[in-house]
């Protein structure tokens, strides 16, 4: 958003004057605002408790989970009672600030103003704090830094007359009949931070695509609409035509699986995005989702191990018998990932050991992770089917399963065995935060799917065409099908040219070789008039 069209969404001008006459208040915004992030992120910490300082209002002395701070003064008061309110107005003070998002309130206003120099100085400082305090800087090489995008001339050229519009990116998406197992899916889609920054990034842009019945074009249409400043529900409605053309199982207005769509949505992307190859794919669906899990066989009479691996998309949890009653008892995502990866008995005639050249009845097999995405995506198997030689069963499992706001991975890798240990990296590199859940409602032929998601810090519960605020508790205690995380640290590859860059500059050289081509054959066509010219004179 330029400077002229950000001014046109602020609302309060004692703000804009107080930045230009009070130094000390902008000193005092920044050093909120630097106390506010520190706080906040010495609690982040998935495997570690640390003591966190909290501040009690100083009227009711509750503890201040979100504190808001005075900008004139240290008074610090709670929101929900109206202390920090009540202050400004006794006090004759303007404005308080949340220390957390960095929001402004304005005592003559009576409302949280928006302000682009404030919002520039608290991205400024929250970034600052997160360089400094990055737990994986190791020795000679220090985090990338920050470099702020600055238009070149020819971004200039294409960006004028364009109209700026909020990106509010909170739609609801029509049920068109039996389709909110997609909607669910596609709202997970919308609210991933990588899949986001692609589409919104216009590296598949449907106008120029000449794919028939591509789904990448169905994605940038559908962040295209999520992300306008329409604010009535979306019809998906080429979409859902586009998933009966790629998959007929999943056709016609019956109930549908939402994994099952999951899948195929990621192969069908993935098909059609650029770069996409069968060998060593870094399209965006591999950049995004794609990891390594290995699978070790232990022959316990020789000890020799063989070792595959195998690609992933989704881990798939199973829900053990003690898992599956209605009595209340509950388990964790973390214990489901603890039996994912212990090490199992092989039945009789399931192993033959190379070395010992001879079936044998005493082997093992553990899985771990060897390759972990950017972006886990976890499915818990909560449909259970049973075949027997006189009938066939069906049930759905209810049984209450507990997952964390951030994960630490790092006991579910390959890296976690001692003897591995020391390729395991950083340990931030394992962790993960939560933004998307996906949940199932009622019993198997009568069920719907309804998901929460994170916009920013705010969650969200998406119903189709409803949306509702929510918060992370309510979240968390909802029944999970699937739950998707995503990084908090990326891994920076300086060195790798993303695939869309490979095929931009494969087709740039290939139209430079034609040019060349042509201008031959123009030349060799002059060369021969030449001659021909010379011998008819002979």
């Amino acid at each position: 958003m330029s400077a002229s069209s950000a001014e046109d969404f602020e609302q309060c001008a004692h703000i804009a004057t107080a930045l230009l006459e009070d130094e000390e208040l902008v000193r005092k915004y920044k050093k909120s605002i630097t106390w506010g992030v520190q706080r906040y992120q010495n609690g982040r910490s998935s495997n570690k408790k640390r003591k966190i300082t909290v501040f009690p209002c100083n009227d009711c002395d509750v503890p201040l989970a979100r504190p808001f701070l005075c900008l004139h003064c240290s008074y610090a008061g709670c929101w929900n009672n109206n202390h920090m309110v009540d202050h400004l107005k006794k006090a004759d003070h303007l404005f308080c600030v949340d220390a957390k998002s960095g929001a402004i309130f304005c005592s003559q206003c009576d409302d949280l103003c928006y302000n682009a120099k404030t919002e520039k100085m608290y991205l400024a400082s929250v970034l600052s704090v997160e360089e400094k305090q990055t737990r994986f800087q190791v020795s000679n090489k220090p985090r990338e830094p920050f470099k702020a995008w600055s238009p070149s001339e020819e971004e200039r050229t294409a960006l004028q007359g364009t109209v700026s519009i909020p990106c509010q990116g909170r739609r609801g998406l029509l049920n068109l009949g039996q389709t909110c197992f997609m909607n669910a899916v596609l709202q997970s889609f919308v609210h991933n931070p990588l899949l986001r920054n692609y589409f919104l990034g216009d590296k598949h842009n449907s106008k120029l695509c000449k794919t028939e019945d591509c789904m990448s074009c169905e994605m940038d249409k559908l962040f295209t609409e999520i992300y306008s400043d329409e604010l009535m529900p979306f019809g998906p409605v080429s979409f859902l035509t586009t998933t009966w053309q790629k998959s007929p199982e999943l056709s016609g207005y019956a109930q549908h699986d939402a994994h099952e769509f999951f899948c195929l949505a990621l192969n069908s992307i993935h098909s059609s995005s650029k770069g996409s190859t069968n060998i060593s794919c870094n399209c965006i669906i591999h950049s995004t989702f794609a990891g390594q899990l290995q699978s070790d066989v232990t022959c316990e009479r020789c000890h020799n191990v063989t070792t595959t691996v195998d690609p992933m998309f989704d881990i798939n949890l199973e829900l053990k018998d003690k898992d599956k009653g209605n009595d209340g008892e509950s388990t964790t995502l973390m214990a489901c990932l603890r039996r994912y990866t212990q090490p199992e008995k092989l039945g009789n005639k399931e192993y033959s050991c190379d070395k010992c050249r001879k079936a044998t009845h005493d082997a093992s097999k553990r899985l771990t992770i060897r390759q972990l995405p950017p972006v886990l995506s976890f499915q818990l198997k909560r449909f259970e089917h049973k075949t027997s030689e006189k009938s066939a069963s069906a049930r759905k499992l209810d049984s209450v399963i507990r997952f964390p706001a951030s994960l630490n991975m790092m006991p579910y890798t390959t890296f976690s065995e001692k003897d591995n240990f020391a390729g395991a990296g950083p340990e931030a590199l394992y962790e993960y935060d939560l933004f998307a859940v996906i949940n199932h409602e009622g019993q198997m032929n009568n069920g719907h799917y309804t998901n929460f998601a994170r916009f920013q810090d705010q969650w969200y519960r998406f119903d189709d065409d409803k949306i509702t605020p929510s918060t992370l508790g309510d979240c968390l205690k909802s029944s999970a099908y699937m739950c998707f995380y995503v990084k908090r640290h990326l891994e920076y590859k300086p060195h790798m040219t993303p695939a869309y860059v490979l095929v931009r500059e494969a087709e740039a050289i290939r139209e430079k070789e034609m040019e060349k081509e042509k201008e031959a054959a123009k030349e060799a066509a002059r060369m021969k008039e030449v001659e021909d010219a010379l011998l008819a004179t002979v």
